[in-house]
């Protein structure tokens, strides 16, 4: 008999050990249906205007449409071979490759070496931190405005600081030569301020030790700003990379202020394109396929961006 209890006895822990695993089961679960009720608004709106216009723009982009936005007739991949065919197209993506090189490596060296210069804590180190940053309270529209009031042909205060010293006026928003330049100037100006913060924010976490440690062993400032800071800040300059070639990708604000395209087409980037076929021509299956070819370009560059560039981030 007390062989028998001895076989029985255990058999309270194991009914024990089961419901304390389901009753733990059934909390996870709770705690997961409670995560995804707080995330449903948000759910709903990533659905409504993110979800929603990307499956449309695939359904779109297999038919050809009439004015009102209309399915008239099946295209299937049509659209796209039209496009990747078409002169205009790359024209288009060649005007953004250089759009991207004159704004991102611009933008990106002059926050560096703002941030640099506000690094040190002198008497007006928060005033110039103050100054460099305010250019993100500015919206796209609002700077376009201040700035095709600096490029006016005859109010134009930079022409007028051009003549000061015997240079003669400047196009700049009507020379083919001069537009996308200067587009690509405000637009590194309008981005200044946010690669600005996240520049002195990556500068000012790198640990004071290493710099006085730097001092000790006779390290000069251009030494220790190219050895230590560069390295440390890397994640900061890999993020702004990355962020300011998909922001150059989708300019558009700016451009429709400005130059409409123009002029000969001199400024016509990818997105200002499919905006002009969509809804200036009414042309919303060719609008379509551009925009999904568009986000499989900065799709795949972003891949490479984090294949390639995140092995040189150093993370502390």
């Amino acid at each position: 008999m007390e062989k028998n209890i001895s076989l029985v006895s255990p058999l309270p822990r194991e009914s024990s050990r089961q419901e304390g695993i389901a009753s733990l089961r059934t909390s996870r679960w709770k705690e997961r249906a409670l995560a995804y009720f707080f995330l449903a608004p948000s759910l709903i709106l990533f659905g409504i205007f993110l979800f929603f216009p990307l499956l449309k723009s695939v359904y779109l982009s297999m038919f050809l449409t009439d004015p009102q936005g209309r399915v008239a007739s099946f295209a299937g991949a049509d659209n796209f071979t039209n496009i990747l065919t078409s002169e205009v197209f790359y024209n288009s993506l060649w005007i953004t490759v250089k759009f991207i090189l004159l704004t991102v490596p611009t933008g990106v060296v002059a926050a560096l070496l703002l941030a640099a210069i506000s690094i040190p804590k002198l008497r007006l180190t928060k005033l110039f931190q103050f100054f460099f940053s305010l250019p993100m309270a500015v919206s796209v529209g609002t700077g376009s405005i201040i700035w095709m009031v600096l490029y006016h042909p005859t109010l134009s205060i930079l022409n007028y600081a051009l003549s000061l010293i015997g240079i003669s006026p400047i196009a700049w928003l009507t020379d083919p030569k001069w537009a996308l330049l200067s587009v690509a100037l405000m637009t590194v100006w309008l981005n200044l301020g946010f690669n600005y913060i996240v520049m002195l924010s990556g500068m000012q976490s790198v640990p004071e030790d290493l710099y006085e440690s730097s001092k000790i062993d006779g390290s000069g400032p251009f030494r220790t700003f190219f050895r230590i800071t560069l390295p440390l800040i890397s994640p900061s300059l890999f993020f702004i990379g990355v962020v300011s070639i998909i922001s150059a990708f989708q300019s558009f604000a700016q451009i429709n202020i400005l130059t409409k395209g123009g002029p000969m087409n001199s400024t016509d980037v990818l997105v200002y394109n499919i905006y002009q076929d969509a809804f200036i021509n009414y042309r919303f299956g060719i609008g379509s396929a551009q925009a999904l070819i568009l986000f499989v370009l900065i799709t795949l560059l972003t891949i490479v961006q984090f294949k390639f560039g995140e092995k040189k981030v150093h993370y502390q």
